[in-house]
């Protein structure tokens, strides 16, 4: 009940959070059929014939950026765990971090960076964890928790509203 109750409020604080940012396209579908790390996107190919494409400028980062990529290392770790632990929301998770991609990712390198963040996430307890275990599902609920405080923060800090 507590998990769950802790889910609920993470989702929300997640969903707070990503309707707070500006967002462009936040209902874009989704289908993937397992959870996997996020690709950021590829960069189309510069033809030989033409001029070197500069990189957008990129400026200062918002100051809500250090959370904002511990948000989504904390979202990569609980698309693994919870689909490892039996939990069929790994999607949804996924999904939570395609949506903070699309309203926060202006430039390639600040979607490199998050994307990164959140493989980062995915990856490190891909390595440690083939099984769930009680250890697994701790982290899960340590996660869950500092995930929503973090959103609670950002939104709270940050809203424009």
């Amino acid at each position: 009940m507590m998990m769950r109750r802790a889910l609920v409020s993470f989702s929300v604080a997640v969903g707070l959070v990503l309707a707070s940012l500006p967002v462009e396209a936040q209902n874009r579908p989704r289908s993937m059929s397992r959870p996997r790390a996020v690709q950021p996107e590829a960069k189309p190919e510069a033809k030989p014939e033409a001029a070197p494409i500069l990189p957008q400028a990129e400026g200062a980062p918002p100051p809500y950026e250090p959370q904002l990529l511990r948000l989504a290392e904390i979202m990569g770790a609980l698309t693994y765990l919870r689909d490892v632990c039996g939990m069929s929301d790994s999607q949804a998770w996924r999904g939570k971090m395609s949506a903070l991609l699309e309203a926060e990712a202006r430039t390639d390198f600040r979607k490199e960076r998050l994307a990164g963040a959140y493989n980062r996430g995915f990856r490190g307890y891909e390595l440690t964890y083939r099984v769930c275990t009680p250890n697994a599902q701790l982290i899960i609920r340590r996660f869950m928790d500092e995930g929503a405080k973090i959103a609670r923060d950002i939104t709270q800090r940050y809203n424009a509203s």
